[in-house]
């Protein structure tokens, strides 16, 4: 997945500014059609286990991290701090579940029997559900 705003830019860019950041271990970037923009970049973070700092002020920091990167079309629309990611047994982030998680189709998550931890699905669909309201 990439994403066109003023330039061509990749996840994978996105992801590296995220993990840039001491408390962030993990970061997952995927993107979400946006009526706008056309998409919209949603962030997933898992955490350090030494990070103390306030979830909201984090994700501010995150977004002004990635902002000072790469630029301010890079900043995701969505910051969502999670405990873990779906990874497959091989230690693939699978970004598929995550795109449909975020676009509400969770029923329609297709094969997830190769997730090391199933049930990593609900808290993010749950996760979603805060973020959204």
């Amino acid at each position: 997945i990439s994403f066109w705003f003023l330039e061509f830019l990749g996840t994978a860019e996105v992801e590296s500014a995220l993990v840039k950041h001491p408390s962030v271990a993990q970061a997952a970037v995927i993107g979400r059609p946006h009526p706008v923009k056309g998409e919209a970049i949603i962030a997933f973070a898992t955490l350090t286990e030494s990070n103390e700092e306030d979830e909201e002020k984090l994700v501010q920091d995150l977004r002004v991290l990635v902002r000072g990167e790469i630029g301010p079309f890079a900043a995701p629309d969505v910051i969502a701090i999670t405990p873990s990611l779906p990874m497959t047994r091989s230690g693939k982030i699978m970004r598929r579940v995550l795109r449909k998680i975020s676009a509400g189709e969770a029923d329609q998550l297709g094969d997830v029997s190769t997730l090391a931890d199933p049930s990593v699905v609900d808290t993010l669909i749950d996760l979603i559900a805060k973020q959204e309201t």
